[in-house]
């Protein structure tokens, strides 16, 4: 089951992960950072077309990713306002609408079916996947790859409960 707390972790991982690309130098870490802005400006399509998804909506995009890639402010801006919706999203579903399907085509053509709690679910996981991808590339280029794990989270938000 989904909780509050799962969002507020993506928000908080997804915002450790932005700031620590943001420390890369443009010229010393160039290829650091244009590849976590590529797997940044992929998460945030991902994000945006599955909110689309989630509200019957048209897809706003027909790719998961572009050739050009916006800049680093625009991909926070974006991915944090995302994580702003799927927070207010989430506190506004029962949860049997949580468990309504809902059917999308993926940019593919493929056809698609999970319901709302497994969409969201999907954003959380997505999003790990991605962030993980991204601390290799910082590791490589001697940057400063955040913890951004469940548990340095919510032992962070809930230090009681790191001694119970």
């Amino acid at each position: 089951m989904l909780t509050h707390n799962t969002l507020k972790y993506k928000a908080w991982a997804d915002r450790r992960t932005l700031d620590a690309v943001a420390q890369l130098d443009p010229l010393a870490q160039s290829e650091a950072l244009a590849f976590a802005r590529q797997q940044l400006n992929h998460m945030v399509r991902v994000e945006e077309l599955f909110r689309a998804r989630l509200l019957g909506e048209p897809a706003p995009h027909d790719s998961t990713n572009t050739d050009t890639l916006p800049q680093l402010d625009e991909l926070d801006r974006r991915l944090m306002a995302a994580n702003r919706w799927l927070a207010a999203y989430l506190d506004g579903l029962t949860p049997g609408q949580l468990q309504e399907p809902i059917r999308f085509v993926f940019v593919d053509g493929k056809q698609g079916m999970l319901s709302r709690e497994e969409a969201i679910f999907h954003l959380v996981n997505h999003g790990t996947y991605h962030r993980g991808a991204i601390g290799h590339a910082l590791d490589r280029a001697d940057g400063n790859r955040p913890a951004d794990t469940y548990t340095v989270f919510i032992h962070g938000s809930e230090p009681e409960r790191r001694n119970a």
